[in-house]
């Protein structure tokens, strides 16, 4: 039988809890960026699948709707909890205010549809700073993903 010496308690000493603290805290700071990062990839992820849909939806129409919610999809919020965008071109093509390129060519031929991202502010100019982090429809849908990257 073992039996402890009277006046000794067991148990963590300070400088124990202090290092345990310590490691506790450097994983924490190691982890805590990479899932936020993880949070907002899937968040793109989310709005391109509600932009690829959306897309299905207009492109399977004869005629392009004047707003979403004349496909019954108005209150479709993007994963930043906006309203997802959409400019349709009158005939004559791309308006003065359609989203275009680096070069000022715009990007879409008969509608623009997009996220404003996580900052919530757009500029018609993809390569803006504001709109950077935009999820947009570019290429008439052959390019749907962040503006960033267009």
């Amino acid at each position: 039988m073992i039996l402890s010496r009277p006046g000794r308690h067991r148990g963590f000493t300070f400088v124990e809890v202090l290092a345990v603290m310590a490691i506790v805290s450097v994983l924490a700071t190691i982890a805590i960026p990479s899932v936020q990062g993880a949070i907002e990839q899937a968040k793109v992820a989310r709005a391109i699948g509600d932009l690829r849909a959306l897309q299905v939806d207009l492109d399977g129409l004869d005629s392009l709707p004047a707003s979403l919610a004349d496909i019954g999809r108005g209150s479709l919020r993007d994963p930043w909890d906006q309203p997802y965008r959409y400019l349709p071109f009158p005939a004559g093509g791309p308006p003065a205010d359609a989203r275009r390129d680096r070069f000022l060519v715009a990007v879409n031929t008969r509608y623009d549809l997009y996220s404003m991202g996580k900052d919530a502010q757009t500029s018609a100019s993809l390569t803006a700073g504001v709109s950077l982090d935009d999820v947009v429809r570019a290429s008439d849908g052959g390019y749907i993903g962040p503006a960033s990257k267009y």
